[in-house]
């Protein structure tokens, strides 16, 4: 599994050779390789079927006691099988739909990349495992939905899908180190395997909200619900892999990995349940207001999301056993419609359903493929999705908490998704001919490959639902209880009421659809409530960082110097005062063995500070800096330190002759600060000087540990035969420190040397055109 994963990533990269080599037939080149996943795990189904999880662990940073773990179990073979499955079709897919195009190496890259990352995810047992590959997974769709940027919108999407589940991704980070924390172990079969009961942790309120705000934000669940349409974006390839097996799964995946652990409580319950049927709802609503085929795909997205939440939180062995079947069947047919949205917009230049009409004489092989889908899409027998739409009625009816409530929640979603199939199979090819931006026309094989399969595959599972009921889907809905799940899957269960709440949903459906322009242009009055939605909060919250950005740039980037060393020395004053004198009152003792010489040093580097402060000459005050640092190097010699002293008398002699060279470039004095501002300021300094020279007492009136300057002493000369102890420290003790200085000042002249190098032509119009500036600092 490491294997498989660390080479996708390496196809990635070999992704623009491979373009180089093939061409526009590296998609086909690339589609293999998720091709020979999906081989390897059916492979491996019959293992995992019957013996349970396949544990696959790597030594990481043991230090910290982390492997880079994978488990195979029924959960994550389900969602290996369509990552790689519907990965393959759509790399086929967009080898044709973006043929030609400029970036489409780009694309390769990142696409593959995405699909990787997923993959890794939905294998990760390892928790710290799991977050690096949920990241991935957002910073590679960011580059996917903003692929087109030169699309102020493409990029404007791709940001705020980012921003949102990059949130949330904190938060995911926060709830798994407290879930680490709390249960011991940092990988989801440990925790499986652990006797305690983390729903009566203290910390498991805190590790819930946490983990669902991560799992909300990636799968769209509301609030969050809005940047999943926006992402539309990105090209049709893009939002056929999104919405059917990638991305937008990762929340529903983690909320399905973590139901044994911490589900069954009145909060996981609750919260799951409730937001998920109001998802459910809000998405399938939002759906019918829109003519755009792919918003219209989107939202209904949303809808399955919220459904796939609820089941979830109502949390009953049929629940579960609807939720495995809805994946599958959802899956299946969203990712065929995406590649049908593409089609239409390929093949006709729009992508409004209402300007399209009577293309079946033109598209008979799309007409098909579009028409088995959508119903599948509405839960029409005998289609896969008809069965998913009746074990979800059937669970929610039987649901311990709620029931009614949400039986009447999921009934109007099923009318509602019933009409947005009928508006995306019918209304683009029946009816009358509609003029098209371009003269429609069949698509190519390899555009109609995918959806043909996924399409097909939906009837053929509709017909013969054993087929994955008793293997793959038992498997999954059992890793998702906890416990071995009973599954029989067939197309007819007899009269009974999930079977008439399905036909009513597909009544009221159909004659929504039927006077679906009218009822559109009836909803146009609630577009004043619209825009005061979720999604205006997110514009309000990103308005108010730029707002509260230009205040602290206005107050504390204004450009000015002493502004800046005023800040840091409040904030250092407030630091250390704090800890030096509130937390930790200040020992020292002090000898008062101070000869006279010793005293006139230490003042004239006093009265050198002082007069270079108040100096009204330029001139002056470098003098007066001057006489602090020759004082240093006679303090020095004075201690037993020459070596030091002659650098110091060295540097200092350098940059007291280098600022009077540079005074004659200087403009004059200005005096910009009022006298209670150099009040304040000399204030500030005495404080943080005092402060420090506390600070310094202490340090060394407090002795911890063994100082290590006996250490250099007693071997300088065994072991580096050297007496001069300091050039001991400096060329062998510190010596890769050493050298890293003497590249820096290496690297420094040599930018010196270029700068004074550089051609009188390249910098005489500068210097006349350039007028000094007057000083912003005294």
């Amino acid at each position: 599994m490491q294997l498989a994963v660390l080479a996708g990533f390496l196809l990635a990269a070999l992704a623009p050779l491979l373009h180089h080599w093939f061409g526009h037939r590296a998609s086909l080149v690339l589609a293999i390789f998720p091709a020979l996943l999906a081989v390897w795990l059916v492979g491996q189904a019959p293992q995992v079927i019957d013996q349970g999880a396949v544990l696959a662990e790597w030594v990481w940073v043991p230090s910290l006691d982390i492997t880079l773990s994978f488990m195979l179990d029924g959960l994550s073979l389900l969602f290996g099988l369509l990552i790689s499955v519907i990965g393959a079709f759509v790399l086929v897919y967009a080898g044709a739909y973006l043929r030609g195009h400029p970036d489409l190496v780009r694309f390769h890259v990142a696409l593959v990349a995405f699909m990787v990352s997923m993959f890794g995810l939905v294998m990760a047992d390892g928790l710290v495992t799991l977050f690096i590959f949920w990241e991935l997974t957002s910073i590679t769709s960011y580059l996917l939905i903003g692929f087109n940027h030169a699309d102020i919108e493409a990029r404007k999407s791709a940001r705020q899908g980012l921003i949102v589940t990059m949130g949330g991704g904190l938060a995911l980070m926060a709830g798994l180190i407290l879930l680490g924390t709390a249960a011991g172990s940092w990988s989801f079969s440990g925790i499986a395997a652990l006797e305690a009961n983390l729903r009566e942790h203290d910390l498991y309120t805190p590790i819930l909200i946490c983990l669902l705000l991560g799992a909300f934000t990636k799968s769209a669940q509301f609030p969050f619900h809005f940047w999943l349409p926006n992402a539309m974006a990105a090209p049709t390839p893009v939002s056929a892999y999104l919405h059917s097996a990638t991305m937008v799964k990762a929340g529903i995946y983690l909320l399905a990995r973590l139901q044994p652990s911490l589900g069954g409580t009145e909060l996981w319950v609750g919260t799951l349940s409730l937001i998920g049927a109001l998802t459910m709802v809000t998405g399938a609503f939002l759906a019918i207001r829109h003519t755009n085929i792919k918003k219209l795909l989107a939202y209904s997205t949303v809808m399955a999301l919220g459904l796939l939440t609820m089941l979830l939180g109502i949390g009953t062995e049929k629940a579960l056993i609807a939720f495995a079947t809805f994946l599958l069947a959802h899956s299946m047919y969203k990712g065929a419609l995406f590649m049908i949205a593409g089609i239409l917009d390929h093949s006709t230049g729009t992508k409004d359903v209402t300007a399209m009409g009577g293309l079946r004489s033109l598209m008979p092989v799309t007409a098909g493929i579009a028409l088995i889908a959508a119903l599948s899409l509405a839960g029409v027998p005998p289609l896969f999705g008809f069965i998913g739409k009746e074990l979800m009625l059937e669970a929610v009816l039987g649901a311990p908490r709620y029931a009614l409530g949400l039986a009447l929640l999921a009934l109007c979603a099923a009318f509602l998704t019933m009409a947005v199939a009928a508006i995306v199979a019918l209304r683009p090819f029946y009816g009358q001919r509609r003029q098209t931006p371009r003269t429609p026309h069949e698509a190519p094989l390899a555009m109609l490959l995918g959806p043909a399969l996924l399409a097909g595959g939906s009837l053929l599972l509709g017909l013969v639902p054993s087929l994955p009921g008793t293997g793959l889907l038992a498997s999954a809905a059992s890793a998702v209880s906890g416990e071995p799940v009973a599954l029989s899957l067939s197309l007819w269960h007899g009269f009974n009421l999930p079977l008439l709440l399905s036909f009513i949903s597909l009544v009221v459906g159909y004659l929504l659809f039927r006077h679906w322009d009218r009822l559109r242009a009836r909803l146009t009055m609630l577009d004043p409530v619209m825009r005061h939605g979720p999604e205006a909060g997110y514009e309000g919250f990103m308005n108010a960082i730029v707002h509260v950005s230009e205040w602290q740039t206005k107050v504390l980037q204004n450009g000015y110097m002493r502004n800046y060393i005023l800040v840091m020395l409040l904030t250092l004053i407030a630091l250390i005062g704090n800890s030096l004198l509130v937390r930790h009152a200040p020992q020292f003792s002090l000898h008062w063995d101070v000869r006279f010489h010793e005293v006139v040093v230490v003042g004239t580097i006093a009265m050198g500070a002082l007069f270079a402060t108040i100096s009204r000459s330029r001139l002056g005050a470098v003098v007066s800096i001057g006489v602090m640092g020759f004082s240093i190097a006679l303090i020095f010699i004075l201690f037993s330190a020459p070596d030091l002293g002659i650098t110091q008398l060295l540097v200092e002699t350098l940059t007291v002759i280098l600022l009077v060279l540079v005074l004659f470039r200087l403009p004059r004095y200005a005096s910009l600060s009022s006298n209670l501002e150099r009040i304040r300021d000399g204030g500030v300094a005495a404080v943080m000087g005092i402060l420090i020279g506390l600070l310094v007492l202490s340090a060394w009136s407090v002795q911890q540990f063994e100082p290590i300057s006996t250490y250099m002493i007693e071997n300088s000369a065994p072991l580096a035969h050297g007496r001069n102890i300091v050039n001991v420290i400096l060329v062998d003790y510190r010596a890769l420190d050493t050298l890293g200085e003497m590249f820096v000042l290496a690297l420094a002249a040599i930018g010196v040397v270029a700068m004074l190098k550089l051609r009188a032509t390249e910098s005489e119009p500068l210097r006349k055109t350039t007028k000094p500036k007057e000083p912003r600092d005294g």
